[in-house]
């Protein structure tokens, strides 16, 4: 996982499982001093299981358990998708809509069939993203960072992940799925919270 830091630059452990959004957020740290390792360093590390209670409560769980694991520092993240014809949901329940073990395209394929009878002008939808970030000598931050857009009738391009096939953002004129990865996390709520992570992290490198 290649960064801009030295050896001698303090170490920071990713505490997620899924590959697609280690890379991203590895991208986003890309810069900083600091030495960017994810879960595959540490084998006998297991994550706790995501709760439903808050997103920042997810994201302070799993960045607990891997600082206390490794005695590093370490930055998770929970997310998720709020749709307005729902109610919100799935919101913290996300990576789980539709029961456990669904691939990103069945939960797409999920969305659309629960969409199918909801009016364009309902298919707004939210993401939203809370960070957090933890320190062996007990120092721990969440940051949150959220964005608007729209839910489509069908998926279009191939790159992101999780519901970003879906999510149609007006300023863009196109999905996540659809725009390069540096424009999406210009505009993201995962590249808006860790904005707010990285001033953070630059204060205590």
């Amino acid at each position: 996982m290649a960064t801009s830091a030295s050896p001698s630059d303090p170490l920071l452990v990713l505490a997620t499982g899924n590959r697609a959004k280690g890379r991203e957020l590895a991208d986003l740290l890309a810069d900083l001093p600091y030495r960017i390792r994810d879960l595959s360093a540490y084998p006998g590390v297991v994550l706790p299981p995501e709760g439903e209670a808050s997103y920042a409560q997810n994201a302070l769980d799993k960045a607990r358990a891997v600082t206390a694991a490794t005695g590093e520092m370490a930055l998770a993240d929970d997310s998720g998708i709020e749709v307005e014809a729902f109610g919100g949901r799935p919101g913290v329940l996300s990576a789980r809509y539709g029961g456990e073990g669904l691939t990103d395209h069945d939960r797409n394929a999920l969305m659309l069939r629960e969409l199918a009878d909801v009016p364009p002008a309902r298919r707004t939808a939210r993401y939203r993203a809370v960070i957090a970030v933890t320190a062996p000598d007990g120092r721990e931050a969440t940051v949150e960072g959220t964005v608007e857009g729209v839910l489509l009738d069908m998926p279009r391009g191939t790159g992101g992940f999780g519901y970003d096939p879906l999510f149609y953002y007006a300023p863009l004129g196109a999905t996540f799925a659809e725009i390069a990865p540096k424009a999406k996390h210009a505009v993201s709520h995962r590249g808006r919270a860790m904005a707010l992570a990285r001033e953070l992290l630059r204060r205590w490198s």
